[in-house]
C-alpha cells in the first residue's frame, strides 16, 4: 500500500511528535516501544523496527480496530495486539509503551508500584506489575489488560511501562509522570522503607484536588470572591 492516503494524517504527525519528545526524555531507547492513537475505529500506530526518537509521519501506520492495515506502507508494532486490546477494554483513545530506565528497573523487583507520592492518583493510585510473557504475544497483551483494570498505567515485568488516556498528550504526560515516580521511589529505597499514603490519605487527596480545582490556572479574581474556609464552616 502506498503512503499517499491522507487518513488520519494529523495524528499520524502527532504519534510522530511524541515519539521525538518520548525519544528526547529518554523514555524511549532506539526502535523499543511504541505509540499509538485511536479515531472512532482507526489506530495511528508505530511502525515496527523504527527509530522512535526521530520516528516521521510516513513511519506511523493506519490499521482498523482488527489490526488489518488501513494506510502507511510499513508494518505497525509487534505489541499491536496490546493497543488494540486496550482500546477494546477500556474504550480510550491512546496507548504509550516504553521501556523507560526506571519503570523497567522497577518491574524487575516489585509486584507492585505503591502510592508513595499523591500525584500517583492521577494513574489510578498503586502501580501494579503485569506478570512477565514474551513481547509480541497474547498471553503479554492479557496480562496487561489485567494490570491495567481500574488504572491508567501498568508495569510490565522485565519489559517496561504502558499507559494509555483519552488523549495523546495525556498519554504522554501519564508515561513521563509514572517514569518519575520509579525514580523516586528507587531513591527512597534506597534511603530506607518507603512511607506509603494509606487509603484515607488518598481520598482527602482527592477531595481537596477537587475542591481546589487542583491542576488548573485559576483567575486571582475568583479566589479573591470566593467564601473563606472559615465562613464555609458558618
Amino acid at each position: 500500500m502506498t503512503d499517499s492516503s491522507p487518513v488520519l494524517g494529523e495524528e499520524r504527525a502527532a504519534v510522530a511528535d511524541a515519539c521525538r519528545r518520548l525519544g528526547a526524555e529518554g523514555l524511549l531507547i532506539g526502535t523499543a516501544g511504541n505509540v499509538s492513537v485511536r479515531v472512532e475505529d482507526r489506530v495511528a500506530i508505530t511502525a515496527t523496527g523504527a527509530v522512535l526518537a526521530e520516528l516521521t509521519p510516513d513511519q506511523v501506520t493506519v490499521v482498523d480496530l482488527d489490526g488489518e492495515i488501513v494506510a502507511g506502507g510499513l508494518l505497525p508494532t509487534s505489541e499491536l495486539d496490546l493497543h488494540l486490546g486496550v482500546y477494546r477494554r477500556y474504550g480510550t483513545a491512546a496507548v504509550v509503551h516504553t521501556h523507560a530506565p526506571m519503570a523497567t528497573a522497577l518491574s524487575l523487583v516489585l509486584d507492585e508500584l505503591p502510592c508513595i507520592h499523591y500525584q500517583l492518583l492521577a494513574l489510578g493510585g498503586t502501580v501494579r506489575v503485569a506478570p512477565y510473557a514474551t513481547f509480541g504475544t497474547p498471553d503479554l497483551a492479557e496480562s496487561v489488560l489485567t494490570a491495567l483494570e481500574g488504572r491508567s498505567a501498568a508495569l510490565m515485568a522485565n519489559h517496561g511501562a504502558v499507559t494509555h488516556a483519552p488523549t495523546l498528550a495525556k498519554a504522554v504526560e501519564h508515561a513521563l509522570l509514572l517514569e518519575w515516580a520509579c525514580g523516586v521511589y528507587q531513591r527512597a529505597a534506597a534511603l530506607g522503607q518507603p512511607r506509603v499514603l494509606d487509603e484515607q490519605q488518598q481520598i482527602a487527596v482527592i477531595e481537596a484536588a477537587l475542591a481546589r480545582n487542583y491542576g488548573t490556572t485559576q483567575s486571582a479574581d475568583s479566589a479573591d470572591s470566593a467564601p473563606s474556609a472559615q465562613e464555609g464552616n458558618r
